[in-house]
């Protein structure tokens, strides 16, 4: 039983024991007269009524807060209930919300440490691949053309076939060198990684068109390293689990100054199912810059991947909690 329904039926108890002790000997006239009963009983009424309205009214800041606190997701930071009512219940409602100030800022620098080991890792896989797998191939790889072309007839068909799978293989490793550690980026921008990454995902039964806007903002590396893999793993979604034939990536800068990244496709969409880890890592990935990321459903079918980034100006003010957040973390 709700604590309104609680304390209504204790004052209800009380209100009826004081009127069935109106209604005893000790009353106006005896015996009581029916306009007298008739006024006890709409007295009665009248203060249970009175009595519900002032309970719910004192009590509807708690409602809300309990629905703010079901609500609450660090990962869509930015919603409080106000602070009304009685002192006890605004007191409660500005502890709860400081702990979420207290908690999103927590999230966010633990996520930033979190992100930047996963980059630092990326970056030391991509480097060996690169160095230790990728050249041992090639080595395998011109050894098996050097006996290719002294070996004799019959068995140099094998060691062509042979050579080609060892290429095959130094392409897929290069390949997943370049995804873990997108060196495009770094060197030729965002825009032109955004094409070699639609690029990437272009295959045999999904084609991937980019509309990528010529005049961005300066956005920075952390901003642009975000983009980036939103965008990779939006296109690995699509790739995987929508079953769409085409999808489109936009970037396109936005009136305010900022930047607005969109992937949409022709697949299954979302439908009512729960968000995965991928979109999860999305979520905190955004957070970083003080991005917001949303996920909708196309009206012609399909799902829509919208990453809205701010102006460079609060970038860097993102950009700075982000920093306080994991010196925070490392002191403590």
């Amino acid at each position: 039983m709700s604590l309104f329904w609680r304390i209504f039926l204790l004052n209800a108890v009380v209100l009826v024991t004081a009127a069935l002790l109106l209604l005893g000997p000790v009353t106006v006239s005896t015996p009581v007269h029916l306009v007298e009963a008739l006024v006890i009983v709409a007295g009665l009424i009248a203060m249970l009524v009175a009595n519900a309205l002032i309970l719910r009214m004192a009590l509807a800041p708690m409602r809300r807060l309990t629905r703010a606190m079901t609500a609450a997701d660090l990962l869509r930071p930015g919603a409080r209930p106000t602070a009304t009512g009685p002192a006890e219940m605004a007191d409660l409602t500005i502890t709860f919300n400081s702990m979420l100030d207290r908690l999103e800022a927590e999230r966010a620098g633990s996520s930033a440490r979190v992100l930047s080991a996963l980059e630092d890792e990326r970056r030391r896989i991509a480097r060996e691949l690169h160095d230790e797998v990728g050249q041992t191939l090639t080595a395998v790889l011109l050894q098996l053309k050097h006996a290719a072309d002294h070996a004799p007839e019959a068995t140099r068909g094998d060691l062509v076939v042979a050579q080609e799978t060892c290429r095959d293989g130094l392409d897929e490793v290069r390949r997943i060198a370049r995804r873990l550690r997108p060196g495009v980026l770094e060197e030729l921008g965002l825009p032109s990684a955004l094409r070699a990454l639609a690029a990437d995902f272009t295959t045999k039964g999904l084609v991937i068109r980019h509309e990528i806007g010529a005049d961005m903002p300066p956005l920075g590396a952390d901003a642009e390293l975000v983009l980036y893999r939103v965008a990779q793993e939006g296109l690995t979604n699509v790739a995987r689990h929508s079953g769409a034939d085409e999808a489109v990536l936009a970037l396109a800068r936005t009136a305010s100054g900022g930047v607005d990244l969109v992937l949409r496709d022709n697949g299954r969409g979302p439908g009512g199912a729960a968000e995965g880890a991928g979109l999860r890592g999305m979520r905190e990935r955004a957070l970083l810059i003080g991005a917001r990321l949303g996920v909708g459903t196309r009206p012609s079918g399909g799902t829509v991947l919208r990453l809205s980034v701010p102006p460079p100006a609060e970038l860097r003010a993102a950009g700075a909690r982000a920093a306080s957040g994991r010196t925070a973390g490392s002191r403590a």
